[in-house]
C-alpha cells in the first residue's frame, strides 16, 4: 500500500504541475473517518487557482486525479484506496461548515415547527447535512429538487 500512496503522491504533483499550478508541497494524511481511505493535501500560497467557487474545481480535479491513476493503475496488482485530495484543509473545513449549519437550522426546525431548507448542494455535501442528523429523534430530513439545485430539507417529526 505505501507503493500505492507515492505513486498517487507522484501523480497528484505531476499534474499540478502540468497544469502550471503553483504549490509547496503534497502531504499524505491517514483519514481512518474517510471510509478508510486517504487524503492528499496539496499547500499553496494560491489556493483559489485549484478551489475554484464554491470547491467546483477542486471537485473536477479530485476527478482527472482518479481517472489518471485509474488508467495507469489499470490491470496492475492494485488494491482500491478510498482518497480525495484536498487544498489548505479546504474540504475539512467545509464539511464543519456544512455539519454546524445543519445542527443550526435543525434547533430552528425545532424551535419553529417549521420546515427549513438548506442551499443547494453537491451529493457529497447532502449525505453530510443527512448523516449528522440522523440521530436527531426530533428531525428528520430529505433531498428535494433537480441537479445543481438539489438541497436539505430539515424536517420536525410529529
Amino acid at each position: 500500500m505505501d507503493d500505492q500512496i507515492q505513486t498517487i503522491k507522484k501523480i497528484i504533483q505531476e499534474t499540478l504541475e502540468k497544469l502550471c499550478v503553483d504549490f509547496d508541497e503534497v502531504q499524505f494524511i491517514d483519514e481512518s473517518g474517510f471510509k478508510n481511505g486517504v487524503k492528499f493535501m496539496v499547500k499553496t500560497n494560491d489556493p483559489g487557482v485549484l478551489i475554484g467557487a464554491d470547491g467546483i474545481t477542486l471537485r473536477a480535479f479530485n476527478h482527472l486525479v482518479k481517472k489518471i491513476i485509474w488508467r495507469k493503475i489499470k490491470g496492475a496488482d492494485y488494491q482500491e484506496i478510498n482518497f480525495f485530495v484536498d487544498v489548505n484543509d479546504y474540504q475539512s473545513k467545509n464539511i464543519d461548515r456544512i455539519k454546524t449549519k445543519a445542527l443550526d437550522l435543525a434547533k430552528r426546525a425545532d424551535l419553529f415547527k417549521r420546515d427549513i431548507e438548506m442551499e443547494a448542494m453537491s451529493s457529497y455535501e447532502r449525505m453530510i447535512a443527512h448523516s449528522v442528523l440522523a440521530d436527531n429523534p426530533k428531525i428528520q430530513t430529505e433531498s428535494v429538487g433537480e441537479g445543481d439545485l438539489r438541497r436539505v430539507v430539515i424536517k420536525t417529526k410529529n
